[in-house]
């Protein structure tokens, strides 16, 4: 396998787990709706979401093509989260706000490795600053995710 086709295959892997990530921060600002911690959900998730559209962009750029079941199967991957045993079958469990905000730092952090390595690359066809921009945002919401999951731990377990 040539550098251009892993290259292809890690981008598409990135943009599946984006789908997923996306998917997860939409229920859970939805599900926190009203609250401060939906307020900042839903800003984290428009984020997300200008940052999946960023992937797109430079994936376009570099010239590596969308694979779209690899962006099906993030979205099935999602859902099929949903399904684990919480002590609630038809309603959320106390410890799903703590699970997902865990499973929303994880997500965050990986995307940030993705710009990093990006830039690592130096290539040309992708703007520097861009990625720049993008790999400080993921470290800012990561800190975000980590007081947002912290709260969660203390009400929760505490």
């Amino acid at each position: 396998m040539s550098a251009d086709e892993r290259r292809a295959v890690y981008l598409n892997d990135h943009l599946a787990g984006a789908t997923a990530g996306l998917e997860l921060f939409r229920r859970a600002a939805r599900a926190q709706r009203g609250t401060d911690r939906g307020a900042e959900l839903a800003r984290l998730r428009d984020e997300v979401q200008e940052d999946r559209d960023a992937l797109v962009e430079l994936m376009h750029a570099a010239g590596v093509s969308v694979r779209a079941y690899k962006v099906l199967g993030g979205w099935v991957l999602e859902k099929a989260g949903r399904l684990k045993s919480n002590g609630h079958l038809l309603t959320r469990s106390p410890l799903s706000d703590l699970v997902e905000l865990e499973g929303m730092r994880l997500g965050v952090e990986g995307k940030g490795c993705l710009w990093r390595a990006l830039l690592a690359l130096d290539d040309p066809r992708l703007s520097r600053a861009r990625l720049e921009r993008l790999a400080a945002r993921a470290e800012a919401q990561v800190g975000t995710l980590e007081e947002l999951r912290l709260g969660a731990a203390r009400a929760v377990l505490g």
